[in-house]
């Protein structure tokens, strides 16, 4: 790895909005390509922060100190990049449940997934059953991933399952839940193919889904 890409992942790291964009903007002056820019460099310092998050050394204000870092970085790639056919993994429809505003856990899974190369249909927090219904055939997505931060929310997901069901696309998209009441259990409950515990679990969880036949 060039050092620069090595010197851009550890300002993601400590959160260095302004580094990030000075190494960034060096980068692309030196000549490197903004793909290279964001996989050798935004996106290891992502991952690596999300490890030692996951291990219990990093918090989550450092986790979004590191995102909206790496958002300034991909800001000023976004125009290169919008000109390269980019792989992706797939799409992901993404929302909190119906009566919840939380949104800080569903942005770092929406965060994480695009920077592991899925692309994410966001539909925001408080979304009615038939909105998800609705974009998952829209958007021919391959996973929806729903979050849910109360206890008095979370049985929505259960909604959505079945709105799902009643549709007749339950079986064409995987179904993760998250968020701090949800268990495996009540996962296993209401029918979803699978439980993040954080944000670093679900986007190893929506590859691992994906990677099964359907």
């Amino acid at each position: 790895m060039a050092e620069i890409f090595e010197q851009i992942g550890e300002a993601v790291q400590n959160g260095d909005e302004t580094t990030v964009v000075a190494l960034v903007d060096q980068a692309m002056q030196g000549g490197d390509q903004a793909l290279d820019i964001l996989e050798q460099g935004l996106i290891p310092g992502i991952q690596v922060l999300g490890k030692s998050f996951q291990d219990g050394i990093a918090y989550l204000p450092d986790i979004l100190f590191a995102a909206r870092a790496m958002k300034k970085g991909v800001t000023l790639l976004e125009p290169e990049l919008g000109k390269i056919d980019m792989p992706e993994k797939g799409t992901v429809v993404i929302g909190t449940v119906e009566g919840d505003m939380h949104d800080i856990g569903k942005n770092m899974v929406k965060l994480m997934l695009e920077s592991n190369g899925f692309n994410v249909v966001d539909l925001g927090t408080d979304v009615l059953p038939e909105m998800f219904v609705t974009a998952v055939r829209e958007s021919n997505a391959d996973i929806l991933a729903i979050s849910s931060l109360l206890t008095t929310t979370m049985f929505g997901m259960a909604d959505i399952i079945e709105a799902l069901t009643k549709a007749g696309l339950r079986d064409s998209v995987k179904i993760i839940i998250g968020g701090a009441p949800v268990t495996s259990e009540f996962s296993d409950r209401i029918g979803a193919d699978g439980f993040g515990e954080d944000f670093v679990s679900a986007i190893d969880l929506s590859e691992k889904l994906l990677a099964k036949p359907t």
